[in-house]
């Protein structure tokens, strides 16, 4: 039996039932999908809400969230910078700031992610800090905006203007590096109504963007690179340029990019096994609304489909999402910036290295996140993080426990099954599991003091119990899901 035998809803708004309850775990599931994970006092906020207007107000603030500051060195070029070691350590320190604006911005960081997988450039190709904060400003400019919009603004950025060879392409030798990805991975898909000759014939349409006055500067449009002659594109003949490429485009194949924007978009924040009808409706939407992006993800976000049991915890967390979403879900802070150095370092390590995608067509994603190797490289760097929040600020347990417990803070086993049913999206699978967290929780303490009461979560060992519990729970394969 597959996922989509199991799957029964559909685009329209989701109604909470008896059966289908908005409860902790479909509040947890919608913020895990669009901002990483929430802090057991925004579910509480949560589930005051009903689950439309949340919705509404995640994406609204997506849509109204400032962008990162533009660094001293945002519009530095390769005479501005004394020596080679500054300009890698304004790419690191634009790395770990990524990050960091990822817990604070949730969905448009996460749709800015999304995008940076999608319309891939590789820092290592083209090395100039001015053109990756050009590059990742665009990201965030567009994430919830005009996708439309933001594929004509992509292929004029240095950043992808270096990585995919447009630089270097002109009327005497057309490059078609950009010309094939922009139909086989930015919008049609691979095989998907475009032909060789089409790529070849927008090749010359693209040429031109060719002038470089100086490294990590601007690069512009230079008449004497551009091919002036007559090209055929999906069948319609004229001297082509940049921006007619992508009005022929989006207007004889709406339907395919339509669809294979949206089938990326489900596959990424709701399942791996895609339901066609589903994608369809996206479509439509898409289409409707001249390809905005905010009006698909309402849409899907709203709708019953998406709060399905059987689309909950079933996508495989990246290392970011990973580490991330620890310290969301435990509402943790880190103080310390060579942490966040070490856990982006790790990212890169296990994989999801910021800005450096392993090739065009990014990171693979969810499954290929895990294998032997890199499964233990996950549960060392948690243990890592959880352990360093304890030596930094242990009280962050005990509020973590207290907040999840409510009233009952002499209740060991209803606490250490709260802990369980946070951090993992469908809980543990068996009633025994629940015992044996509970074991790990009170440790050495004797069996007595939980019995009569005479433990409470005020005990001064009680933020070592809590963190020792999440270290148990990580190694579950369970906590890997999202």
């Amino acid at each position: 039996m597959t996922l989509n035998d199991c799957l029964t809803g559909t685009l329209a708004p989701y109604q909470p039932s008896a059966q289908q309850p908005w409860d902790r775990r479909r509040a947890a599931h919608l913020y895990r999908r669009l901002g990483l994970g929430a802090a057991p006092a925004v579910l509480d906020a949560a589930l005051q809400k009903s689950p439309g207007s949340l919705v509404d107000q995640l994406i609204s603030q997506a849509l109204t969230a400032p962008l990162q500051p533009a660094p001293v060195w945002a519009n530095w070029t390769l005479d501005d910078y004394p020596n080679t070691d500054i300009a890698i350590e304004q790419i690191q320190i634009w790395r770990e700031d990524w990050a960091k604006s990822m817990l604070v911005t949730g969905l448009r960081e996460r749709m800015a992610l999304f995008w940076h997988n999608h319309f891939v450039t590789k820092i290592t190709t083209y090395n100039c800090p001015s053109w990756m904060f050009r590059y990742h400003r665009l990201l965030q400019q567009h994430a919830l905006g005009n996708f439309k919009d933001m594929t004509i603004a992509m292929g004029k950025t240095p950043a992808m203007l270096v990585y995919l060879n447009g630089v270097q392409s002109t009327r005497v030798q057309p490059n078609e590096n950009y010309a094939r990805e922009l139909y086989e991975l930015f919008t049609l898909g691979r095989d998907n109504g475009y032909t060789q000759n089409d790529i070849k014939e927008t090749a010359r349409a693209l040429t031109g963007w060719n002038q470089v006055t100086v490294l990590c500067g601007d690069i512009n449009f230079l008449n004497l690179g551009f091919d002036p002659g007559s090209k055929t594109i999906f069948g319609q003949t004229g001297n082509w340029g940049y921006d007619d490429v992508h009005r022929i485009l989006f207007e004889q194949r709406s339907n395919q990019i339509a669809e294979n924007i949206c089938r990326k978009i489900y596959r990424h924040f709701v399942s791996p096994d895609v339901p066609e009808e589903i994608v369809q409706g996206l479509a439509a939407t898409f289409k409707a609304n001249n390809f905005a992006i905010a009006p698909v993800l309402r849409q899907l976000f709203k709708s019953e489909h998406f709060f399905e049991d059987s689309v909950i915890g079933v996508q495989v967390k990246s290392p970011l999402e990973l580490f991330l979403g620890l310290l969301k879900d435990g509402d943790f802070s880190l103080q310390r910036e060579d942490l966040w150095r070490a856990l982006v370092f790790i990212s890169g390590e296990l994989g999801q290295q910021l800005l450096d995608p392993v090739d065009v067509a990014g990171w693979p994603g969810n499954r290929q996140w895990v294998n032997s190797n890199s499964l233990t490289g996950r549960w060392n760097a948690l243990r890592l993080l959880i352990y360093t929040i304890y030596q930094e600020q242990p009280e962050q347990y005990r509020q973590l426990a207290k907040s999840l417990a409510g009233t009952r803070i002499s209740d060991a086993d209803l606490i250490s099954r709260a802990i369980a049913d946070h951090f993992i999206p469908m809980g543990l699978q068996s009633e025994e599991e629940y015992s044996r967290a509970a074991l790990v929780f009170k440790g050495q303490i004797p069996a007595n003091y939980f019995e009569d009461g005479s433990w409470s979560l005020e005990w001064d060992i009680a933020p070592a119990q809590v963190a020792l519990l999440i270290d148990h729970l990580i190694r579950k394969p369970e906590f890997q899901l999202i």
